[in-house]
C-alpha cells in the first residue's frame, strides 16, 4: 500500500515535466505600428532560419483571432497587419515565412522559439524585407522580442517598436499540473 502511495506521489511530481515538451497551438499577428518611426537595416541575415524547419503545410491551422486582426486593420493610420498565421508546433524553434522567395529570402521571414518553464517562454526574431528588381533585399525591418511569462492560452503583445506581435500560445496539456492528494503528503 505504501509503495502505491509513493508511486502516485512520484507520478504527480514528474507529470508536469512530461507535458513540458508537448505540442502547442500558436497564433501570431505581425503588425507594423505606423505611428512609430521605422528601424531599418540594410538586410536580414542570409541564414535567417538558423537551422529551423519551416512550419509544414500540415501543421498550419485556421486563425481564430480574426476579430483582433480586423480591428487592427480597421485603423490603417495606426496599424498595418503584415501577417496572420496559426500553426501547431512542438517545443523548440520553427521558421515562418510569407510571400515569394527571392534567393532564400522572403518578404516576411523569421523564427519563433517556444519552450515551457514555469510559464511559456517565447523568443521571436522577424524581418520584413523589401526587394529590388533583381530580387535582392534592399531594406529590412527587424523585430526581436522575448517574453518568459506568457500564460497558457492568453493573448500577449510583444512590442518591438515599429513592428509588434500579437501572440497566443496554447499548450496541449491539462490547464494545471496534477496535485498529490493531501493524505499522501502527510506520509
Amino acid at each position: 500500500m505504501r509503495a502505491t502511495r509513493s508511486l502516485t506521489l512520484l507520478l504527480a511530481l514528474i507529470a508536469p515535466t512530461a507535458f513540458a515538451n508537448g505540442a502547442y497551438q500558436v497564433e501570431m499577428i505581425l503588425v507594423r505600428q505606423n505611428a512609430v518611426p521605422a528601424i531599418t537595416s540594410k538586410s536580414a541575415p542570409e541564414d535567417w532560419r538558423n537551422g529551423a524547419q519551416i512550419v509544414a503545410e500540415g501543421d498550419l491551422r485556421q486563425p481564430a483571432l480574426t476579430d483582433e486582426a480586423a480591428k487592427l486593420a480597421a485603423d490603417p493610420n495606426q496599424y498595418t497587419v503584415l501577417l496572420h498565421k496559426a500553426w501547431k508546433q512542438d517545443a523548440g524553434t520553427v521558421a515562418i515565412s510569407d510571400g515569394e522567395e527571392h534567393f532564400g529570402q522572403f518578404p516576411i521571414e523569421g523564427n519563433l522559439t517556444v519552450k515551457e518553464e514555469r510559464f511559456i517562454a517565447v523568443d521571436a526574431s522577424f524581418w520584413v524585407n523589401q526587394f529590388d528588381g533583381n530580387g535582392s533585399v534592399t531594406l529590412s525591418e527587424p523585430l526581436k522580442q522575448s517574453n518568459s511569462t506568457i500564460k497558457n492560452g492568453e493573448l500577449t503583445f510583444l512590442d518591438g517598436g515599429h513592428l509588434a506581435l500579437l501572440l497566443k500560445v496554447t499548450a496541449n496539456r491539462p490547464a494545471s499540473a496534477p496535485t498529490a492528494p493531501a493524505e499522501m503528503m502527510e506520509q
